[in-house]
């Protein structure tokens, strides 16, 4: 009797964790590795008491870095236990060092990979194979995986043939494309791949564990006398890994019914044309080959699994005997090479045999580019051709070296039944959550295949999303994105006029549209070009109000479950009965440990879903034409490159548009140009109550609203003129007029400004009011922003918060989240030293918001002044900043020895050398330098000596820069720690920033070590049980280097005087802040997240201190406590205000009064530490004071 199939909904990273599960006694993990999302799957089923083959729990342990955990690993391994990790890209090439112990040592082992891109001209997180081809040469045996259900199948073979044949695997399957792709697929159950485990190979194994009771030494040393053979000694161990893999492959294929080999073909028996490819592209492949071999063209497919060893007898034999021409198409790019990887394997295996093939290669799909079975269908042309072309490039247009194949028209390939849709939304507004249940909703409760992926930009939340769904009787091959879907939905009525929306919708489609918009305002607001498609296409359009719907429930902004509801209800994919019922359950899972509350207006939210109408579509809609847009003005690069990237049209631009940028340099200032208008509500400036403090621009996240003085001509020539203003405040600005100003298409609407708002009299002077109403106001914006100079130069912006904000920000319309916590100290700094600053940012949020093409939210002034900001990587960010600093230390060395030789210049002139003087005696004034700058470069270029020569070359450095490095928790308190410690130690005059959000934020909230005790975060989802390291304290007992602890919303003039204070220290500085962040779960919502800092402080969770060794240097306490006494019964208060700890009092509800408690009496100690050092009596010996006093009694 044949057993039962037991089918999972999942993504591939699941299904590798599922597997690896069972083979594994340890876990050695980076929390936010690329693929963490398969160790926090095995952390979870481990603290749930899963048992793996050996009836017990996985320990995972977590390490610092990528290249901690390898080290793990590897001791874990040597000492008997069977250990695996999980990586990719950057982590991947930080294990490389300990890969070749692990596989130098033939120790068995599986490193999971979701293969993705590398760092190079520019950073991208998405799929392709340029990591695990750098691994290649490490020992590691490579098995590879197409689709969700490979990784399910074959992640298996790759654990099992580690411990017969003592080599370690990489397990690896196309990042986001397959790791991050739900399917349904046919699970493997422990029962099933537990007896084919060779439990004499694995007693072997543990045999050759390191144990004090059979004492051996390994990782000796060995000079040249000898170590040439030992390492030839492992051959037969490789030889024998590929029918290992074959024989084990055999052994699931009778498991599963599905066969698989090391290289399996595919196609017509008497193929003449095959394409040669490793991973999910194989999946579209096929579907080219059906569709041209339907059409009676002899073509096939061979898909690579075993990469490492590369068996030629295995690989000849599945080359069918008919084939004439071979493309090998590999997902990586290797500058310099005679072909990539595979490429050269091939060519390898087939030299010197008579009548082989012509063999071609290409390259498709970095980072994550789709890749269509038209493209496929353009590389079997390209080999009917009589001279293929070699070494090209699928999916582009290069018409710089002319490398790419043609590109063809896209032709549905899939089974015509699959119902296909796309989901346009906004980053946290909920969308792709609720497609991820939509998709686990009918996989589990029909007999319907399904597929699910997300597309996002790299905006934060509040950015674009859009998910790709398909539903169908038959396994779903279509590994690329949905371009002809029956279903579109568009979350966001913005996205009419940004995106198109209806591209691809087929004839009599389904569209939904979620709008304020009703009857006739619908009709009028529609675009043009959505009317006419609408109307030649026949589709049936639905609209509804889930906004305010959301509103009204209670929900904010979080749409997700009233437009899932109507999809269910329109589309009757599934009974809409059963649609609701089991919408109501995943509510119960997902929101459970939020509380009863969320649950309960969730469940209202299904049953509102019903509230869409109908739009009737006028036939004559079709004849409407489009007026002819005006030229914007914009510059050529905006209109050229950014707009159709922000457009989501990059997948047109050619790569002669990039020829002039081939080393990833980008504008600054591009982020102002986007204008998305995308928040539901934004704030009202309402003049009769402003005080004219600026805390409103102080704690704006996105720099969205901004203090403005005019003059009267200013203002009489503004589209709200002199009537829409107050007096100006100040003797700086008599007789001027205020305006606080709101960029209402930039603003996110998180409404902090109205929180910190003090009002007059209790009355605020901002309020938050529905973006249409206010879109009158943004010509006011436009006119500040582009006629009004800037009045800074008339006070001191540096002595308060309120003429801080007359600065204008250099940092603006970032992509960080809607009230985001960390940008407001990023824009601040800016605002002080904007136009001399350099910037190295370690990788994180604080970098994806700051530079993700096409936005650059750093920008310059009229003079074309600005930072100059750069990004390295994760783990070096200190180091990268220090670099800066050091190069530019060395060239000023040599500007000064020019203005010295200057003096003595017979050449240069008087007023030449009075200004090389003044550099002289204030170097490193940024003021007094650029004053020099400004005056001598033009007499410089005017002269004809060599100094003048040299000087004009180092033109650059004659401004004083102010150098500061910025990154995440996670960078300075784990992976980038030492590097911080020993910049810190160097005693350069750098300036650190270091944003705490205590979680990595980036990448979904893991546990660090700033994660507090009793905090629940991925990897510690019982609540953290260590206390919180104390960067801070650590770095202030070098004695040299200044120090800070900081909240802006608790205390704006601390947040100023410390970053005045750092910044003018000659000498390393530490600038610690406090930043709520979106993964905290603040229950009051992020619209006051600079109240959250505020009660942080107050109740004694956050400390404000400064260490200032300039102090000491005057016989000063360097240490000086800024907080007050806290009120120590607010703390568990404060605690049960955020989901992260909340959550533990609801899921551990026996622990969660001791977590509590031991969190409250860490922050005591913490705090009653810093009193203590505050009340130092600084600069008296203890011991020669006490003999003083002894005198003075004799």
């Amino acid at each position: 009797m044949s057993k039962e199939k037991q089918f999972l909904t999942c993504d591939g990273n699941q299904a590798a964790a599922h597997v690896s599960y069972m083979f594994s006694e340890v876990a050695a993990i980076y929390p936010i590795t690329p693929s963490s999302t398969m160790a926090e799957y095995v952390d979870e089923w481990a603290a749930a008491g899963r048992k793996n083959i050996f009836g017990e729990t996985v320990l995972v342990q977590e390490m610092q870095s990528e290249g901690g955990a390898a080290g793990a690993v590897h001791g874990s391994l040597q000492a008997g236990a069977l250990t695996t990790t999980y990586t990719a890209s950057q982590g991947l090439l930080l294990m490389i060092p300990n890969m070749y112990k692990i596989a130098g040592e033939l120790l068995p082992s599986v490193f999971h990979v979701s293969a993705r891109t590398i760092a190079s001209h520019a950073l991208s997180i998405f799929g392709d194979h340029q990591d695990v081809m750098s691994v290649r040469q490490t020992g590691f045996a490579m098995l590879c995986e197409g689709s969700v259900q490979q990784v399910m199948d074959l992640s298996g073979v790759a654990h099992l043939s580690t411990i017969k044949s003592s080599i370690p695997f990489v397990n690896f399957f196309d990042g986001f494309r397959t790791s991050h792709e739900i399917q349904k697929i046919e699970a493997l159950s422990q029962e099933e791949l537990a007896p084919l485990l060779d439990r004499e190979a694995l007693a072997k194994f543990r045999s050759r564990a390191l144990t004090p009771q059979a004492p051996v030494a390994r990782g000796m040393a060995e000079n040249g006398d000898v170590f040439f053979q030992h390492r030839e000694a492992c051959n037969k161990h490789y030889e024998a890994v590929p029918d290992i893999v074959e024989n084990y492959m055999a052994e699931i294929s009778k498991i599963t019914g599905r066969e698989y080999h090391l290289f399996n073909y595919y196609g017509a028996p008497d193929a003449e044309r095959v394409i040669i490819a490793m991973g999910s592209v194989n999946e579209a492949i096929q579907e080219a080959v059906d569709y041209l071999v339907a059409k009676g063209e002899k073509v096939g497919a061979i898909e690579v699994h075993l990469y490492r060893p590369f068996s030629a007898k295995h690989f000849l034999a599945a080359i069918p005997a008919t084939a004439k021409r071979l493309a090998v198409l590999d997902r990586t790019k290797e500058p310099g090479a005679n072909g990539e990887p595979l490429l050269l394997d091939v060519k390898d295996c087939l030299f010197g045999k008579e009548n082989a093939p012509l063999v071609v290669g290409g390259r498709y799909g970095l980072a994550s580019k789709d890749t269509t079975p038209a493209q496929i269908v353009s590389v079997f042309q390209n080999l009917a051709l009589p001279q293929p072309k070699d070494r090209f490039t699928v999916g582009i247009v290069d018409d710089v070296t002319f490398t790419s194949l043609p590109l063809l028209p896209e032709i549905p390939m899939g089974d015509p039944s699959t119902f296909e849709a796309k989901f346009f939304g906004l980053g946290a507004d909920g969308t792709v959550g609720a497609n991820k249940n939509s998709v686990k909703i009918i996989g589990e409760n029909t007999n319907k295949y399904c597929q699910a992926y997300f597309a996002y930009d790299s905006k934060k939340s509040g950015g674009f999303t859009c998910s790709h769904l398909r539903f169908g009787d038959k396994p779903i091959r279509s590994t690329y994105l949905v371009s002809t879907p029956n279903f579109v939905a568009c979350h966001v009525q913005a996205y009419l006029n940004m995106y198109d929306v209806t591209r691809g919708l087929r004839d009599n489609g389904i569209f939904l549209l979620n709008t304020i918009w009703e009857g006739d305002d619908l009709v009028k607001n529609l675009p043009v070009h959505v009317k006419r498609y609408f109307s030649e296409h026949n589709i049936t359009v639905y609209y509804i109000n889930a906004t305010k719907i959301a509103q009204e429930i209670g929900l904010g902004n979080r749409t997700n479950t009233i437009l899932q509801s109507a999809f269910f209800r329109i589309t009757e994919v599934i009974p809409v009965d059963l649609a609701i019922e089991q919408m109501k359950k995943f509510i119960a899972k997902s929101y459970g440990k939020k509380g009863q509350d969320i649950v309960d207006k969730n469940n209202q939210a299904v049953e509102r879903g019903g509230e869409y109408h109908k739009l009737n579509v006028d036939p004559t809609w079709a004849q409407l034409e489009e007026a002819p847009k005006a030229p914007n003005g914009d510059p050529e690069f905006i209109n050229r490159l950014v707009r159709p990237i922000n457009a989501q049209d990059g997948d047109l631009l050619k790569v002669s548009d990039f020829e002039a940028i081939a080393d990833g340099v980008w504008q600054q200032g591009t982020a102002a140009y986007e204008k998305r208008g995308v928040a539901a509500f934004v704030p009202e400036w309402l003049e009769e109550n402003c005080i004219q403090c600026n805390k409103c621009a102080y704690v704006c996240p996105h720099a969205s609203i901004r203090p403005f003085v005019l003059t009267d001509a200013e203002a009489d020539k503004a589209p709200f003129g002199a009537a829409g203003t107050i007096p100006a405040l100040g003797p700086s600005f008599k007789g001027m007029h205020f305006i606080q100003a709101v960029d209402v298409l930039d603003c996110l609407g998180c409404g902090n400004c109205v929180d910190v708002c003090p009002g007059k009299k209790g009355v605020k002077a901002l309020q938050m009011k529905p973006l249409e109403t206010q879109l009158d106001k943004q010509p006011g914006w436009d006119y500040c922003v582009k006629e009004v100079e800037s009045k800074q130069a008339l006070v001191d912006i540096k002595s308060n918060v309120k003429n801080s904000q007359f600065a204008t920000p250099y940092f603006e319309f970032s992509g960080a989240c809607s009230g985001c916590g960390e940008t407001p100290y990023v824009k601040l700094i800016s605002q002080l030293y904007g136009d001399h600053e350099m910037v190295a940012n370690a990788t994180g949020c604080s970098s994806i918001y700051s530079g993700s093409v096409p936005s650059t939210p750093y920008t310059k002034d009229a003079t074309g002044h600005g930072p100059a900001w750069g990004n390295s990587l994760f783990e070096d960010f200190a180091e990268f900043g220090l670099g800066m600093s050091v190069a530019t230390k060395k060239l000023r060395e040599r500007l000064a020895q020019l203005f010295t030789d200057m003096l003595a210049c017979d050449k240069c002139t008087a007023d030449m050398k009075a200004l090389a003087q003044q550099w002289l005696d204030a170097p490193h004034d940024a003021k007094a330098t650029r004053e020099v700058a400004d005056k001598i470069m033009p007499l410089c270029k005017a002269c004809d000596c060599d100094i003048c020569k040299q000087l004009v070359e180092l033109e650059g450095y004659i401004v004083a820069r102010s150098q500061w490095i910025i990154a995440g928790d996670g960078a300075a308190y784990d992976i980038g720690f030492g590097g911080l410690d020993h910049v810190l130690a160097t005693g350069e005059n750098v300036n650190v920033l270091v944003v705490d959000t205590e979680v990595y934020s980036n990448t979904g909230g893991q546990s660090s070590k700033a994660t507090p005790l009793g905090a629940i975060a991925k990897f510690a989802s019982a609540g953290k049980r260590i206390r919180k390291k104390d960067l801070g304290l650590i770095a202030s007992t070098y004695g040299y280097v200044y120090v800070a602890q900081i909240a802006m919303g608790a205390d704006q003039a601390q947040t100023l005087k410390a970053i005045r204070e750092a910044e003018a220290y000659d000498g390393p500085s530490l600038i610690i802040a406090y930043a709520p962040c979106i993964n905290h779960g603040i229950k009051a919502g992020m619209g006051h997240s600079q109240k959250e800092e505020e009660n942080a402080v107050k109740c004694g969770y956050w400390h404000l201190w400064r260490y200032n060794p300039a102090a000491e240097e005057l016989g000063q306490n360097p240490f000086t406590l800024d907080s007050k006494e806290p009120d120590w019964d607010a703390f568990e208060d404060f605690l049960k205000g955020e989901v992260r700890y909340a959550s533990v009092l609801k899921m551990y509800p026996d622990e969660a009064e001791e977590l509590f408690a031991a969190a409250k009496a860490n922050a005591q100690w913490r705090y009653n530490n810093y009193k203590r050092l505050a009340q130092q009596q600084w600069g008296v010996d203890p011991i020669v004071d006490a003999v003083e006093k002894n005198n003075e009694k004799i």
